[in-house]
């Protein structure tokens, strides 16, 4: 079955995306509106420099990622199946990049993976890595000893029942190829 895809003007695109992360919004003009306002109590100087203009929405990108992965994986790390919260409700887990954002991979739930900052640490250097069936690859003699007791004794990830949400093997395998050193 052949798949169609149809061009949709600009005005669309932007309602599709303010409908998708508006939970995202929401929160950044809540915690915008919670803080005080900025004073300076000295007398402004003025600067001869350069306006460079520039658009960006990293900031935006990185927290609707990092909350898609987070709902997807509920909050608990793929590689060592631990869920831990503090005390105000923030998850000790990363929305990890398989494809890193340097390297032209997307801000899709299907391109992160829930990881403890250790194991985001391991996974980003290549020290670990996932198979196309979600067993973990280790680096060999490459990984500080003891390190096994983190992981998952199955030897598998924890991914999420939706398979839309799941890892793409495509990302999984240029992690392999490109930055694996086992």
């Amino acid at each position: 079955m052949g798949v169609s895809i149809r061009r949709i003007p600009d005005a669309e695109f932007e309602l599709i995306l303010a409908a998708g992360y508006a939970p995202v919004i929401a929160q950044e003009r809540a915690e915008l509106a919670a803080r005080p306002p900025a004073a300076v109590a000295e007398e402004q100087l003025d600067f001869n420099r350069p306006i460079v203009e520039r658009l960006t929405s990293r900031r935006f990108r990185d927290r609707a990622f990092a909350m898609q992965v987070r709902e997807a994986y509920d909050s608990r790390c793929a590689v060592t199946g631990l869920q831990i919260i503090n005390g105000g409700g923030r998850a000790e887990m990363e929305a990890a990049h398989i494809v890193p954002v340097a390297r032209d991979g997307p801000d899709s739930v299907r391109n992160g993976l829930a990881l403890s900052r250790t194991v985001h640490w391991m996974f980003d250097r290549g020290l670990i890595s996932i198979d196309d069936d979600y067993r973990l690859l280790r680096a060999d003699g490459l990984l500080p000893e003891g390190v096994d007791r983190l992981f998952d004794r199955s030897g598998f990830l924890s991914v999420p029942e939706a398979e839309t949400a799941r890892p793409n093997p495509a990302f999984l395998q240029w992690h392999r190829e490109h930055c694996f050193k086992g």
